[in-house]
């Protein structure tokens, strides 16, 4: 069990969360939600033990703890095998002092009681099975036997991902503290996840911006706002209705007792002065009694997304004939011929290393494909917003929000920039934060907000909702969906393609499906088609 005791946590003048009392219970497995700053990622390092709180407070967790490591190439020099041997950091220590100390040609009697003490502790940590217990992990996760003595850095991002997770569990964890573990990974790699964590017996707690997965793992969410952590039974849409009908049942209380309070108040002041001050009195302290709960501002907000085109486009968007590419003696696809026309809404899906973002490389005229052609329409040709997956360089550092969305200005006038970043939740002073302090939220909705003021009839997204929280992804799936033009987008985020998609371009082991039709169509027919492999990681 984890217990939080009057848990206290700020920044200079902004509180976090005040006075948290909760507990996680073993055998539950808890969705920590939040919107971005909210304080979820502190809240979790303050459990593993890795911030303390601010004033007071304190934390009781398990001996043993599993914590997923947030950076996959860190690991890259060393065999994967070792990569999860290091999950249990004592006897991983302990194994690398008795190998420097065995290196020495001679040793002192300090160092020979030191390997006697070195030899309990591996004992102990039941090192001596260690390789053994890390290879059946490594094999329940889907990496077999003759890979496991090859370096981390010949795996792909979501296998590497994996091995992590794997190092987390080695320890045999009471409790699992896996912060944002969805990114990165494809579908597939998801799905995998979600079973397996269905099979975690400890305590799970989870932060993620995946609202589909949320739903299928947990049991509990532990949501921040209001200052505190509030923790409600069932899964993370349980939560938001929950959280919604308490807030409206406390404003209508607070309503008619606004009412019955008016009325109180319209007595004392008739007769305050009369005879009747025994009533008087009386209600003055009926008055008291009926004031309204106090209800604190929640830190959820959405954003507003919409986007408009200026002008439409033809019938005719695209026509790709025959196009193909490799890397590296790898072929990304071949000979792939489609067409698209104006108002689909087409979701590129696949495993990651495939293609996926290549394939809009391509089309974008970014990359140069091996053989095939590309036929922009007239009126598609070049008339499209692009949002990159790798975003860093697309925002100008040195400036403000308000001021890098400015340089964009054509004719929209400086009220209607204001407008617009109030709308993507940049309000007031937020709109004159500097660019190099942007959050991976805030950048993510600065450049939505570039998006909707180019008007342009067509969008290319890749990955739109890696930064983003699960009230801002709900946002940008209602914008794409009410959108006229024509969608391209690369996600792994399932309600994102369910509720958006009507096209799905999927990469498999086979080749690419060319899929006309939603998502759930799409899964009653190709469910099980084995993904495509990702190839070495560069």
């Amino acid at each position: 069990m984890i217990t939080v005791t009057d848990l206290t946590k700020g920044y200079g003048s902004r509180t976090l969360f005040e006075n948290v009392n909760v507990k996680f219970i073993p055998g539950n497995k808890y969705g920590l939600t939040g919107p971005n700053g909210c304080g979820k990622s502190t809240f979790m390092r303050i459990l593993t033990g890795e911030d303390e709180a601010s004033n007071r407070g304190s934390v009781t967790s398990p001996k043993r703890l599993g914590v997923l490591k947030q950076n996959q190439f860190a690991y890259d020099d060393e065999r994967i095998i070792d990569a999860v041997v290091m999950g249990n950091e004592r006897l991983w220590s302990a194994f690398k002092e008795k190998d420097m100390l065995c290196e020495l040609t001679e040793h002192t009697e300090e160092q020979l009681h030191r390997l006697g003490d070195l030899e309990s502790i591996i004992a102990d940590e039941n090192g001596y099975n260690a390789e053994f217990e890390a290879g059946q992990i490594l094999r329940g996760i889907g990496i077999p036997d003759e890979q496991h003595e090859n370096m981390m850095a010949t795996l792909a991002t979501d296998y590497k991902f994996r091995v992590l997770l794997a190092q987390a569990l080695f320890a045999g964890p009471e409790a699992l503290m896996l912060d944002e573990p969805t990114n990165h990974l494809d579908l597939e790699s998801i799905h995998w996840l979600e079973e397996f964590l269905s099979e975690y017996e400890g305590t799970l707690v989870v932060i993620s911006h995946d609202r589909h997965f949320l739903n299928s793992v947990c049991t509990h969410i532990a949501d921040i706002d209001y200052e505190t952590i509030i923790i409600y039974p069932g899964n993370y849409d349980n939560m938001v209705e929950a959280k919604l009908q308490n807030r409206q049942t406390i404003e209508e209380a607070n309503k008619d007792k606004a009412k019955k309070v008016a009325q109180l108040q319209e007595f004392v002041a008739r007769f305050a002065a009369g005879q009747r001050s025994s009533q008087v009195q009386s209600r003055k302290k009926e008055i008291v009694r009926l004031a309204p709960q106090e209800l604190k501002k929640s830190n959820i907000q959405r954003p507003f997304i919409r986007f408009e085109q200026e002008r439409a486009t033809g019938q005719e968007i695209l026509k790709v004939k025959g196009l193909t590419k490799a890397f590296d003696d790898k072929t990304l696809f071949k000979d792939f011929t489609f067409e698209v026309v104006r108002g689909e809404k087409i979701a590129i899906i696949g495993s990651n290393g495939v293609g996926k973002t290549t394939l809009l490389r391509c089309l974008l005229n970014e990359i140069k494909p091996d053989k095939g052609t590309i036929k922009w329409s007239e009126a598609a040709q070049d008339n499209y917003s692009y949002y990159p997956q790798d975003y860093h360089d697309a925002i100008e550092p040195g400036t403000t929000a308000l001021d890098w969305l400015m340089k964009f200005m054509k004719k929209e006038g400086h009220e209607y920039i204001r407008g617009l970043l109030g709308r993507m939740l940049f309000s007031g002073e937020e709109s004159l934060k500097a660019t190099d302090s942007l959050s991976g939220g805030e950048s993510a909705r600065l450049l939505m907000a570039r998006l909707m003021m180019q008007k342009h009839p067509i969008l290319v997204l890749d990955e739109p909702t890696n930064h983003l929280d699960l009230e801002a992804v709900s946002a940008l799936a209602e914008g794409l969906t009410l959108f006229p033009g024509t969608v391209f987008v690369v996600t792994h985020d399932r309600d994102l393609i369910s509720e958006v998609a009507t096209r799905i371009i999927s990469f498999t082991a086979t080749g690419i499906i060319d899929f006309y039709g939603t998502y759930e169509e799409y899964l009653q027919i190709h469910k099980f088609k084995e993904p495509a492999k990702a190839g070495k990681s560069k």
